[in-house]
């Protein structure tokens, strides 16, 4: 249930705060007041579009906000919870830039448009006072008859069961058209992979190879150099060690007040004597263990010689090969089996169409069912709206081809006088019947609805006298079990609500702005009155308006 609107600096309204209860609350104006407004800022809360339009002239943004108690609404709970989003209260808002942007929030948390319109519809429903234009779509009986027959879940996993079905349809076609060219592509994946298969060339290997054959393609030169390096540190004649011996001896013999500066300098000498004798036996060592392999060499060369072979070949980096191998392993394994294996797509798309006929068995059943059902609620509110001599039926007709929809085709029909056939609304019903009739069908589709907050945007358009005062009574019945907010013109409607939300719009310096505010029974008497008599107000208009809300409350309670 909604419990609370706010809105900051939209349309006409710079700021507004509501709070709303259960039961039926009339929503009264005079023409061009705002009562849009309310309805438009509930709806951009619920997820429709925005545009700068409705930011205030002169403010930077609008904000909007609903909160709803949510306590009896299990589909709203489990929506929030699957997303892990607080379930034990629910607050939409919704910002609306000056240059157009939108952003949305769901309990605090960013949210997406399409979240606040999925979450939406578990919240509020709304009918338009364009309904009955909607009523003349055939699609629009059908969706009316599956939420009567409590049958949206059924139908839209039906719906589902018929896309894949269709999709693993497209699929088997394309496959069996290209079968010789799948044929060719598999042969040649299975050439290309077991060359790879054979050529195993690992992850890393390609950069050792490339170090090793480096390494022995220059061994020979190399320990030539390393030789001729550890001569340099130590042999006998000009070795580094004979020359560095000689200087610390020649140095050493020099009488002791001579050697005290030059100490350091000797200090140096010992231990640069004591480094190169450690690279010499470094550069021993190196050219003792070191060996010529010519036969190792000549390998690793031809093993590098076909791993460039095989990149030309597939005109790839040679480091690209393993991924090059995965990829192509990976392509042949999906060709040969899987979904891409005719007898296995064949056997989806067979099951596919199974689950679908079944399903849609299924709910064909309970439309029919249904539709007696529907059709004899709605007469029997057509009879309360002064209606009683029409006949309204539901006809639901076998089709041939499947349809995401099912294998039905649904049409209200009415005969609206004695002894005339029963024929499509579009072609019988003048405009005050279809309006009657509009409003007898949407009471059966609230009736039956598993979401407590209803919206009706002057859905009594075109109805007057005693039927007006009967509109009233039967919205007031369904307010009676959850919400009911109602846009009017009319005083008998509005005369039966439990609460009264007045809209007025006024000029302030040189801005207009709307106020809205629910009323007292003073109030309610004033405005019901002005609704009755016009801008002025004499004692008996505001009499009768009294009279008129007594006893309608009075009704009510009995």
């Amino acid at each position: 249930m909604l419990t609370q609107l706010a809105i900051r600096d939209y349309a006409i309204v710079d700021t507004l705060d509501l709070e709303l209860a259960g039961g039926m609350t009339a929503i009264t104006g005079e023409t061009g007041a705002g009562k849009s407004i309310l309805l438009g800022a509930l709806g951009l809360c619920l997820g429709e579009r925005a545009d700068a339009g409705s930011v205030r002239h002169g403010a930077e943004r609008a904000d909007l906000s609903a909160r709803f108690d949510i306590a009896a609404l299990p589909a709203a709970r489990a929506w929030l919870t699957e997303r892990e989003l607080p379930d034990d209260d629910c607050l939409l808002r919704r910002t609306v830039a000056a240059s157009g942007r939108s952003r949305a929030w769901i309990n605090g948390q960013p949210a997406t448009i399409a979240d606040l319109k999925a979450l939406g519809e578990h919240l509020v429903e709304i009918h338009g006072q364009h309904a009955h234009q909607a009523l003349l779509r055939e699609e629009t009986h059908l969706r009316l008859l599956d939420d009567f027959a409590g049958q949206r879940q059924a139908v839209a996993e039906m719906a589902e069961t018929f896309r894949r079905w269709q999709r693993a349809r497209r699929r088997l076609k394309r496959l069996a058209e290209s079968g010789d060219e799948a044929q060719a592509r598999r042969q040649l994946l299975r050439y290309q992979v077991e060359e790879l298969d054979g050529l195993a060339l690992g992850e890393g290997e390609l950069e050792g190879l490339e170090q090793e054959q480096e390494q022995l393609a220059h061994a020979e030169e190399t320990l030539r150099e390393a030789q001729f390096a550890a001569d340099c540190c130590d042999h006998d004649e000009g070795g580094a060690l004979s020359l560095l011996h000689q200087a610390t001896s020649r140095l050493s013999a020099l009488p002791g007040h001579q050697q005290g500066s030059l100490a350091e300098t000797l200090a140096m000498l010992g231990e640069a004597r004591i480094q190169v004798e450690e690279a010499a036996r470094e550069l021993h060592r190196f050219v003792d263990t070191t060996e010529l392999d010519p036969e190792r060499l000549a390998w690793v060369e031809a093993r590098l010689g076909e791993v460039h072979r095989i990149a030309r070949k597939h005109h790839v980096m040679p480091e690209e090969l393993p991924d090059l191998h995965r990829r192509l392993a990976q392509e042949l394994e999906g060709l040969e089996g899987g979904e891409h294996d005719l007898e296995t797509l064949s056997a989806e798309v067979e099951a596919l169409r199974d689950a679908w006929r079944e399903q849609a068995r299924a709910v064909g059943e309970a439309r029919r069912r249904a539709a007696k059902r529907f059709g004899k609620a709605v007469q029997e509110q057509l009879a309360f709206l002064a209606m009683g001599k029409a006949r309204f039926e539901v006809d639901v007709e076998g089709r041939e081809s499947p349809q995401a929809e099912g294998l039905e085709a649904v049409r209200f029909l009415i005969s609206a006088n004695p002894g005339q056939p029963a024929r499509p609304l579009a072609k019988v019903a003048s405009g005050g019947e279809l309006s009657r009739i509009s409003l007898a069908i949407q009471v059966v589709a609230a009736r039956h609805s598993t979401i407590p907050s209803l919206v009706f945007d002057e859905v009594d358009v075109g109805i007057s006298g005693a039927t007006a005062e009967i509109v009233g009574q039967l919205l007031r019945r369904l307010g009676d079990g959850g919400q009911v907010m109602t846009v009017t013109h009319l005083p008998q409607v509005a005369a039966q609500a439990h609460h009264h939300l007045h809209i007025e719009k006024r000029a302030k310096r040189d801005a207009t702005l709307t106020r809205m505010a629910l009323l007292d029974e003073a109030g309610r008497v004033s405005e019901l009155a002005r609704m009755l008599g016009g801008v002025t107000l004499s004692d008996r208009t505001l009499a009768h308006a009294r009279e008129m809300l007594d006893a309608s409350q009075q009704r009510a309670h009995h």
